[in-house]
């Protein structure tokens, strides 16, 4: 290992199981709780850590373009490796692709389950500190409920000493070069079935020292475990807001109006610093207000001059980002439409279609409806088009400053 004072460290981790047990129609790596990918929220972890260098995922071979949707926009991550039959034979392919990447091969490796979502940075940082000091280091817990073995029959045998015992958790932390030989040596000797890579430094004969683990830092395993894990998320996200949104645009020359994303054919076109939009102004006026965030002038000013003739998504996805940010998420969308023409009936299932794709809500979450003021005012005299929108968030409940 080198001796800089900040060595470099890569997370390898571990998603090419299918993960039958969890049960579903996807691998539990990418089973979505409270609308993120398991996997994904493993991946910001470790991202978004300053003492992470890169993060390489090892996938399964019919995974890649899944991969790349749960993977999308974060920094860090490494083009992914394919895993073998084991873990074990995983991991190794992990470890060669970093060695073949180019460059100099990492300090230090940390090896994560994808099924671990709930590491904190604390414990990453503990992590990296390990591997500092050993060749191998491993979070562990002590064992509290009392531990019998049992022979075949189920019939216990004898009562262990929980004192001595520990169990085992991930990020495991290694000096990159001894586990990289350490896997390899296995390999040649055809040892192929460790069930985790303080096992396979074990057979190698190094030592492995331990830290303190945590106890939410659980694995997803099962059915049961999802569905908590889904409940612990929403209870999470227990500041629920609501914020409202309303904007207007005068017609003028045109052959269509952009309505919530969706070019509408009309005899007219909507007059707006940016392509006017007004569905999505007043979707993005709602999102921001249910955050206390301004408003949508204060974050494009209508003065300045690259917001001039802009698609309207952009507005409604760096609101989108904005809630993303909080660690919330968009439980629901609410948008009215006010005209007397045109007709928004014939193109409402694909302006919903719309706005669930650039803000990442399902479209059972997305409502738009169409209504008329019976002639009256400037809509009834067919001057423009007004639009008012709600929009319900859950942010994670905390002590905010007042103002």
């Amino acid at each position: 290992m080198s001796e800089a004072a900040n060595p470099t460290c890569v997370a390898i981790v571990v998603a090419a199981g299918r993960g039958t047990r969890a049960g579903g129609p996807l691998p539990k790596q990418y089973q979505a709780i409270a609308g993120e990918p398991v996997l994904r929220r493993t991946l910001r972890l470790f991202a978004a850590h300053p003492r992470i260098t890169a993060v390489l995922v090892v996938i399964h071979s019919d995974d890649s373009v899944r991969f790349a949707d749960t993977a999308r926009d974060l920094p860090k991550i490494l083009a992914p490796a394919f895993g073998g039959a084991t873990r074990q034979a995983s991991v190794r392919a992990g470890l060669e692709a970093l060695a073949a990447a180019g460059g100099t091969s990492p300090d230090l490796v940390l090896v994560h389950d994808a099924a671990r979502p709930y590491t904190s940075p604390d414990l990453i940082a503990r992590a990296v500190e390990a591997a500092g000091r050993a060749d191998a280091a491993i979070p562990v817990l002590a064992v509290t409920d009392t531990v019998k073995r049992v022979d075949a029959d189920g019939i216990v045998v004898e009562t262990l000493d929980r004192a001595a015992l520990r169990t085992v958790q991930t990020p495991q932390a290694f000096r990159f070069a001894a586990l990289r030989a350490a896997h390899a040596a296995a390999a040649a000797a055809g040892v192929e079935t460790l069930t985790d890579d303080a096992a396979v430094m074990e057979w190698a004969g190094h030592g492995v020292a331990t830290f303190e683990g945590e106890s939410t830092n659980v694995k997803l395993t099962t059915p049961e475990d999802m569905t908590r894990a889904a409940g612990a998320a929403f209870a999470d996200l227990a500041d629920v807001r609501t914020g409202t949104g309303f904007d207007v645009h005068a017609f003028g020359p045109g052959d269509h109006v952009m309505l919530g994303g969706v070019a509408v054919p009309h005899s007219a076109g909507l007059v707006g610093h940016s392509d006017a939009d007004v569905g999505l102004h007043a979707l993005t006026d709602a999102l921001l207000g249910a955050l206390c965030d301004g408003d949508i002038g204060a974050h494009f000013p209508p003065s300045d001059p690259q917001w001039k003739g802009a698609s309207s998504d952009r507005f409604l996805a760096h609101a989108v980002e904005k809630v993303t940010a909080r660690g919330g998420r968009i439980a629901h969308l609410d948008l009215t439409l006010i005209c007397e023409a045109p007709k928004v009936g014939p193109h409402r299932d694909a302006i919903r279609a719309a706005i669930s794709r650039i803000t990442g809500v399902p479209l059972a979450r997305v409502s738009v409806k169409a209504t008329t003021t019976e002639k009256l005012g400037f809509t009834g005299r067919r001057e423009g088009i007004a639009a008012m929108a709600s929009a319900t968030i859950r942010l994670p409940f905390a002590d905010e400053a007042e103002g």
